[in-house]
């Protein structure tokens, strides 16, 4: 009796070759974009929750005017302005008290608006008047100011200015300072102490050479008027390449 042979069904693996590879080159590939992801979203991250701000203390040489001075980066506010050479002006944020520039440990106060209150923002730039704010207060405000002057706080006299002198709802506010010229700055007062924005306040001072600092606070911290406007001078003063031009 013959015996018909069975046929045996071809072999073939369940995963072939060419599945493989292809497989493993789509892994390789997500392998890349998830190391790429995770690399860019860090740095995107913290480009975004820097917001501009960086927490180098790099020295950044800038000549304004005939003025040299060397600042930290992370006091320098705008990025376009962290770079050596010459500048026409250079805008700057410091915590106060302590008159430092951004970093991880304060860097709620710079991207928190809620706490920007306690941020001094400057700006420093060749000098275009022959006198500063204090020295404006005869020749000047003295003509633009009407009523009686007010007592204020803090050593503070408190004077408004004439509706057509162009300072709108703008104060003036002046203290006499032992050995030197009165103390003089503009403030927009809020109706109440909470509504202080960041930056009611500004005043103008020289230094060095030929510039002109000019500095905004809020009127919150009106009550440290003196030392404010005394710590403004001793940083700038202390950033000077021709410090011995400022007597220091």
């Amino acid at each position: 009796m013959s015996h018909t042979a069975q046929s045996v069904p071809d072999e073939q693996p369940l995963l072939s070759m060419g599945f493989l590879l292809r497989t493993t080159a789509v892994i390789a590939v997500l392998a890349v974009l998830t190391v790429a992801l995770s690399i860019g979203g860090r740095w995107f991250g913290r480009h975004i929750s820097l917001a501009g701000n960086t927490d180098s203390t790099a020295e950044i040489t800038l000549t304004i005017g005939r003025d040299t001075v060397k600042l930290p980066e992370n006091a320098i506010r705008f990025p376009s302005q962290r770079h050596d050479g010459a500048a026409e002006r250079v805008d700057l944020y410091l915590a106060w008290p302590d008159m430092r520039g951004y970093s991880k440990g304060n860097h709620l106060r710079f991207d928190d608006v809620v706490q920007s209150s306690g941020l001094i923002f400057m700006q420093i730039a060749q000098s275009t008047m022959s006198r500063d704010m204090s020295g404006r207060l005869e020749p000047i405000y003295s003509h633009l100011i009407e009523g009686p002057a007010e007592a204020f706080r803090d050593g503070l006299t408190l004077h408004r200015f004439r509706a057509d002198a162009g300072y709108g709802d703008e104060v003036l506010l002046t203290a006499p300072v032992k050995g030197g010229p009165d103390y003089v700055v503009r403030c927009i007062l809020p109706s109440t102490p909470d509504k202080a924005a960041s930056g009611d306040c500004q005043r103008d001072i020289k230094v060095g050479k030929d510039l002109s600092v000019l500095y905004r606070f809020s009127s919150s911290h009106l009550d440290d008027w003196e030392h404010i406007d005394a710590a403004i001078r001793t940083f700038v003063e202390a950033r000077l390449m021709n410090r011995s031009a400022t007597g220091a």
